[in-house]
Parts: C-alpha cells; structure tokens; sequence
C-alpha cells in the first residue's frame, strides 16, 4: 500500500502513510500516522494610496516537521482578492505573494486556502485572511524626536531653563515607488503658533517650554503623469495628505542632587537622597564602588521611574573611601554625577577620643587662672592690714586742738601738726598685729 489521503467511515480526510499491510484472512490492518498540523502565516505591506501597488505574502509553517512522509509536497494556494485587481502572483515551495492594486479607496479582505497540488478530493491544509487599506490620500508617518539641549549637556549643576529643541520629520509609505517622479511641498504648523513652508521633509523648531504640544502637517504631491489621448498627452496628477502628531516635549536633565549623610561606620545603612532636576520618565542607574566609574550599559541597579527624587540606602560591610556613580536619562539627554563616601571602622567615634584631652586641657587653665586670682587677693590684703590701727580706744580720741597721728596718715594733704609730735607718736605704734595677745601699751 502506498501513502495518500483516505476517507473515513464519517466522511472526514486524513492523510495516512501505510510501511507495510497485514493481512488476516478477510480483514486488512492499516496503521495510521499522526495528523499534519499546519499554520498559514499572511502579511501585506499596506495600506497604500490609490493606483499604487501592495504586496501581500504567505508562508504555511510545518508545526510537526519530524514527519517524514510529507516531505517534498507541493502545496497549492489559492488567494481570494476581489475587487482588487491583480498585478501579478508567485509560489515557491511554502511561501506565496501576490501584488494588487486598486483605483478607489477602501478596506478590501484577502483570504487564502492552502491544499496539496494534483489531488482530486483535497482537504483544505490551512487557511487564513487579511486586510488591505486603500487610501485616496499620501500615506505616511510623522515622527517626533526631541534632541540634546547642547547648553546643558554634560553639565552636574542647575541651568536656566532654555528652548526645547525638536525635529520632526514625515515618512512617505511608499512601497511600491508610486511617487518615485512626484515633488513634495510640506506645510508646517507646530501648534505654538509658528507656521512654515518648506521643501524638505524633515525640519528642525525650537520650543519655548516643554509640554504637550500637537502638530499639524499639510502633504502636497505632483507629478507629470502620461495619458494614452493624443489631445491630452500629459497631465499633472495631484495628491494631499494632512497629518497630525501630538508631541510630549521633556526638559533636559540639567541637576542631579545627592543629599545624605557622606559619613558610615561599618554595618550601618546610609540613606541617600537624589533629586533631578528634568522631565519624567526617568531611567536612573546607581552603583557604589570604591572608586567613581562612568557607567555604561546596565551593569548597575537599574530604575525606571515617573518621579523626580528617588531614595537609597546602602549597608557597607568594609571600612574605607568609597564613590556613589549615578547616571541618569530620559528621552532627551543623559547626565552623571557622583559622591564620595567614607566609611569608618565601628567603635568609639574619633569626638569621643579627644574629649579627655578638652577636659585636661580646660582643668589646667582653670588652674592657672585660679593661681593667679588668689595671689593678686593675698597682695591686697597685706596692704590693708597696714591701715588698721591697733591702739587703745582712750588713746585714739584726738584733742580739740591736736591731730593724732593717725589722722596723719590720711590727712597729710590738708592739714601739717608739728613733725614733733607726729615722731613721737609713730614710735609708739605697731603697723602688724603682735602674735600674742594684743595688750594696751601707756607711757607715762
């Protein structure tokens, strides 16, 4: 028995690969193999303006190749395309394209069936469909792309704010090379109220500030086209396209500031704090090594965030010098920035060490100042000790005409009595106290 399809007692196909035939008396054993699972694959490169041409391509994928007895069929497709019309259709092996085009706009299905190739009763493989856009308009793209603010590129400190360069740019789809011959005109209006006209389809604004900004583009092309009348042999074909983008400008990353205490001990998380100045979204990266490193690619702890401050900590498990490396992004530009931190040894803190040597040092001029006041009182003191006197009270009542010679002492100034008397008198008073018991001293 050779291989084919068969048909079973319900009615349905199957595809059977038969090595050998049993045979038992009247009855006949036919093993079969598993059934063929198939995938069809069908793209198109539209949508596409009236007159040109799409592409739209198959490919029927095997999902269990393994099985040797469909290897080397030939698959037959079969495209269902109407009302497009048909430029021309390819098949080789698994894969199948046909080009179409259209002279009015719509959506238009495509479907395909696949079978093999030379049977009579075949089964449908796979199938599937698609869609193709015809549009009476350009087709296109108009893209966005922000640029690097130059005046802050590589800069780790706060600028003031400047314009938001930007670049947009219109993409003609265009796959079948329908407007190889066309010129292009290109009306711009960047929807902070400037307007301009140009030639080129890519162009360069600068923004006052970031925001929400919408753009509107106007497309204009022409070309000659050829014409089978002999009255009009050429004329010019004309087609528009109006496109709109809504454009999301960022501020540069102008600061990064790396708040926190730059002082650890082993063992003890150190919290750190950066705040950026710049639009989210933000890509940040941060590593903590020994020395500061430029960071390149992701070999670091990688955040995405919507916010402008993000928090850290880190627990350092060995003393020393060491450098927190950041770097940040967003659709804009890129800026690094970096922070050393020193970790000390755990133990008594250095303020702790010198605190005795505060105290020694303040009990020593509390000394000196102590000396010094305490000999200044003992000389004062001495000096008073001579003014006292040491008489007996009957002796110190002066007489009516007389001076004593106490009053001497302190009223030289004023008054002079006989040197006489005043001789007489000192020698008989002491200017210190006696050791033993003051006595009263008479003369006679």
């Amino acid at each position: 028995m050779k291989s084919g399809w068969r048909s079973k007692a319900d009615g349905r196909w199957y595809f059977s690969s038969l090595e050998s035939s049993f045979f038992n008396g009247s009855d006949i054993f036919l093993p079969e193999s598993p059934q063929v699972l198939y995938d069809l694959e069908i793209t198109s490169n539209g949508p596409v303006t009236t007159e040109a041409e799409a592409v739209i391509h198959s490919t029927l994928h095997i999902k269990n190749e393994g099985l040797s007895s469909i290897r080397g069929k030939k698959y037959r497709f079969q495209w269902i395309y109407a009302p497009l019309t048909l430029v021309e259709k390819s098949e080789h092996g698994v894969n199948s394209a046909i080009r179409v085009t259209s002279w009015f706009p719509g959506i238009f299905p495509v479907s395909l069936q696949v079978t093999l190739t030379g049977c009579r009763f075949c089964q449908i493989l796979a199938s599937n469909q698609t869609a193709l856009q015809v549009s009476e308009f350009i087709v296109g793209t108009l893209v966005f792309t922000q640029t690097e603010d130059h005046h802050v590129a590589g800069k780790v400190y706060p600028q003031p704010a400047s314009t938001t360069p930007a670049r947009i740019s219109f993409f003609l789809h265009d796959p079948s090379h329908y407007f190889n011959s066309a010129s292009f005109i290109y009306n711009w209006d960047f929807g902070d109220g400037t307007e301009l006209t140009t030639e080129e389809s890519s162009i360069y604004h600068n923004y006052s500030s970031a925001g929400t900004c919408v753009v509107h583009l106007d497309v204009t092309a022409e070309w000659r086209q050829d014409e089978t009348s002999r009255e009009h042999p050429r004329r010019t074909a004309q087609k528009t396209g109006h496109f709109v983008a809504t454009l999301e400008l960022l501020d540069a990353i102008r600061s990064i500031n790396i708040t926190g205490s730059t002082e650890a001990q082993v063992m003890e998380n150190v919290n750190l704090s950066l705040h950026i100045q710049g639009s989210p979204p933000l890509i940040l990266c941060w590593l903590i090594k020994t020395e500061c490193i430029s960071l390149q690619g992701n070999h670091c702890h990688l955040v995405v965030t919507n916010a402008t401050s993000y928090h850290l900590n880190h627990n350092f498990s060995d003393p020393g010098q060491y450098c927190l490396s950041v770097r940040v992004e967003n659709g804009v530009n890129m800026l690094q920035s970096y922070q050393e931190i020193q970790v000390r040894p755990s133990g008594i803190h250095p303020a702790f060490l010198a605190l005795p040597c505060v105290v020694l040092l303040a009990a020593v001029l509390g000394l000196g100042v102590y000396v010094t006041f305490r000999g200044t009182a003992q000389q004062k003191d001495l000096v008073e000790v001579a003014d006292f006197d040491f008489s007996p009270v009957s002796d110190k009542a002066p007489s009516s005409s007389e001076w004593t010679c106490s009053q001497l002492c302190c009223q030289t100034c004023f008054f002079r009595p006989s040197q006489e008397r005043c001789a007489s008198a000192v020698e008989h008073r002491h200017l210190l106290r006696p050791l033993g018991k003051p006595a009263k001293m008479y003369t006679a």
